[in-house]
């Protein structure tokens, strides 16, 4: 939702008042989350769909408004995202999201996850149009990629923080890729829904999962369960 989000405010608006809002957005969003007590559904995904948007832009500005190549800016992003695992890693001796328990921490979480989802639009984007693999191409790389850390667990006993953040990393890219495929033209490789339709769409699965996990607190019982 936040790639498509992105691109049809980019298009209709313009890449600066786009941007403007997007920033507005996410920070609002991100203050709200940052203000409440405990955790909350719904405010909670609404910061992570932000970041999904804005994460968009922080990504297309390194090559729309740069000229910044998808291979350099996926490179930059990466190293950005190592440094923040690598500084919270040192400043709190975890990496766990069950751990966040301090402000402090919240922000680390909150700095890697921007750096992921801008470093997912940029190596969707070199995927799909550098390498030439197309959009769906794209998709079913990153889908076959996200089963890696699940069969490492599974199979192998891979630690569950760096399959967490390995499988969170790749969930950009993958959903990047599959929205950018249903909404652009055919020119492009996509089946041409364009973005305003397909932003709709995806916003109304989000509202409908989160409505159910606000409801049924599932997420919230299933963490409580593992604390004991």
């Amino acid at each position: 939702m936040g790639e498509t989000t992105s691109d049809f405010l980019v298009h209709r608006l313009g890449p600066p008042p786009a941007v403007l809002i997007g920033a507005a957005a996410f920070g609002a969003a991100l203050w709200l989350q940052l203000r409440a007590g405990r955790y909350s559904a719904w405010i909670y995904w609404l910061a992570v769909a932000m970041v999904g948007v804005f994460g968009t832009m922080a990504a297309d500005v390194l090559h729309v408004g740069l000229g910044i190549p998808y291979v350099v800016s996926t490179m930059f992003y990466a190293i950005v995202l190592t440094a923040v695992f690598l500084t919270w890693q040192r400043s709190e001796l975890t990496l766990s999201i069950h751990s966040i328990l301090t402000r402090r921490r919240e922000l680390f979480y909150w700095a890697a996850v921007l750096a992921t989802f801008a470093l997912g639009t940029a190596a969707g984007d070199m995927t799909a149009r550098t390498l030439g693999l197309g959009y769906l191409g794209s998709g079913i790389m990153f889908a076959a990629l996200i089963a890696v850390p699940a069969v490492a667990c599974w199979r192998f006993g891979m630690n569950a923080i760096p399959a967490f953040w390995f499988a969170y990393i790749v969930t950009r890219p993958l959903g990047a890729s599959f929205a950018d495929w249903l909404a652009v033209p055919h020119s492009r490789g996509g089946l041409g829904f364009g973005y305003g339709p397909v932003s709709t769409v995806l916003a109304v699965l989000i509202v409908g999962f989160v409505a159910y996990l606000a409801s049924s607190r599932i997420d919230v019982a299933a963490v409580e369960t593992a604390g004991e």
